[in-house]
């Protein structure tokens, strides 16, 4: 490989055209449309339209996390990712791309562009539209990945380091929010001990409507860099974290976006393997909590969310944090309860 190579910025088209012809990925007379993807923070995205064959979409694992505070991550967790796509292809066969390369030297993952017409879940909910089956889906694909374990018991080892989800989830999420939050300090502190402790089932780690994309009414699940074997009710606390905070921020939508994180509760629980929920349950609550604080008091805001509502957030948070609230059905009419006062 020539040093251009060594430093490829595959948002460059022509960089990008050069290393796919250098790499005998495309033909010397191919030339793609080149589209480059926004919306992630962690990775360069770029749409690749071919002219013969399906389209790709390809990204580079960057080392500098592109938010307003200094946040870091080897970008080898590629390789991590590319494995969780792998996996879940035949855990949860249609709902992920598939795998087409990857190259671990350059940080790169290329995969199946998902045919149009497609929806992101995150711009169809900040529209107020609220789809009871989406959020039932979201909810049973999430108890198939948990319960996994019991087929593959092979997860466990290949899935055993954690060292992304800790520099992606736990240092920036719970960690430094500690350090913004001295009130919530102890109780994230005790969950980031609990949660390197439990070792119980394959976790997405970024599992959000922000990573799913809707094509002919099937979910499409993205994003797997931080994927591992861990705690499952970290998914369940960081996913309601959306339907719960898209409930506080758009007031005239609310009852829907509560009743979307219950209908999603419930298909999960329902469809999780028997011997994961009580494991689930007892976490479950503190997750979340600690996840809609980190949205708003994190190194990666809610950005949807303004200052009065990330504040007001903050507080509902820290008036239930050390309630007595041991099921997660009973924290989301807490929350709406909350969010009705605050609005008087």
């Amino acid at each position: 490989m020539t040093a251009q190579l060594e430093a490829l910025n595959i948002e460059e088209p022509g960089q990008l055209l050069h290393y796919l012809r250098a790499r005998g990925l495309i033909n010397a007379q191919e030339s793609p449309a080149l589209q480059t993807l926004s919306g992630g923070v962690s990775n360069r995205t770029v749409w690749v339209r071919r002219q013969a064959d399906a389209d790709w979409v390809i990204k580079q694992a960057l080392a500098k996390l592109r938010v307003q505070v200094d946040w870091f991550s080897d970008p080898a967790r590629i390789r991590r990712e590319a494995a969780g796509l792998r996996w879940l292809g035949k855990i949860i066969p249609g709902h992920v791309p598939e795998f087409i390369f990857d190259d671990p030297k350059h940080h790169i993952l290329a995969m199946s562009a998902i045919p149009q017409p497609h929806e992101n879940w995150k711009t169809v909910l900040l529209k107020g539209r609220t789809d009871p089956r989406m959020a039932q889906s979201f909810g049973s694909l999430l108890a198939k990945i948990h319960s996994a374990a019991a087929d593959h018991p092979q997860l466990a080892n290949v899935f055993s380091e954690r060292r992304f989800f800790e520099e992606l989830r736990l240092e920036p999420y719970y960690g430094y929010t500690a350090t913004q939050v001295p009130r919530a300090a102890p109780f994230l502190t005790e969950l980031i001990e609990a949660t390197r402790a439990r070792r119980l089932a394959l976790v997405h780690g970024d599992y959000s409507p922000k990573n799913v994309l809707i094509h002919h009414d099937m979910l499409i699940i993205l994003d797997f860099e931080v994927i591992h074997f861990g705690d499952p009710a970290f998914d369940i606390g960081f996913s309601l974290t959306h339907f719960l905070s898209k409930a506080h921020h758009l007031p005239a939508r609310r009852e829907a976006f509560l009743d979307l994180a219950r209908r999603y509760w419930h298909s999960y629980w329902h469809a999780l393997s028997p011997k994961l929920r009580e494991p689930v349950q007892q976490f479950a609550v503190k997750h979340t909590l600690a996840c809609l604080l980190a949205r708003v008091a994190g190194r990666s805001p809610l950005e949807y969310l303004d200052e009065n509502q990330r504040e007001t957030q903050q507080c509902i948070v820290l008036a239930l944090m050390y309630k007595d609230i041991n099921e997660l059905p009973s924290l989301i009419d807490a929350v709406g309860a909350k969010l009705g006062h605050f609005r008087e």
